[in-house]
């Protein structure tokens, strides 16, 4: 487990990150609070920085519950795999938001296995 909450810290270091990049970003493009639209350098890391929140939402539950179920080593596995394919979002979506699918698809596959793994693990409990 302690491996698995390692995982759940460094996704949210890696989410203060982003967030802390949208901030940057709206001061070196003058976008003033509370606008959330602007200089579209401002506006990709401002919603790199919204979907991942969106992201966490199911994955930080999922990883948890995965690792009671199945094991954790697997599940800090597919964590990794999840924080890496955020940073390959947000470098792809800055450069250009056509490039931002591939790490989608990463964090997305390494989140449906933790989601689907969770929850398979809860209703087999169910049948013990």
């Amino acid at each position: 487990m302690n491996l698995v909450l390692l995982i759940v810290g460094l996704a949210l270091i890696e989410y203060f990150a982003f967030s802390a990049l949208a901030g940057k970003a709206r001061a070196t493009y003058g976008v003033t609070a509370p606008a959330t639209t602007g200089h579209p350098g401002f506006e990709r890391r401002l919603r790199v920085q919204q979907n991942t929140l969106e992201q966490l939402i199911i994955f930080i539950p999922s990883i948890l519950i995965f690792q009671h179920y199945w094991n954790a080593n697997l599940a800090a596995v597919m964590g990794v795999v999840f924080i890496l394919g955020r940073f390959v979002y947000y470098r792809g979506y800055v450069e250009e938001p056509g490039k931002r699918s591939t790490g989608f698809a990463i964090g997305m596959i390494a989140q449906m296995i933790l989601l689907i793994g969770a929850i398979s693990g809860a209703v087999m409990q169910l049948f013990k």
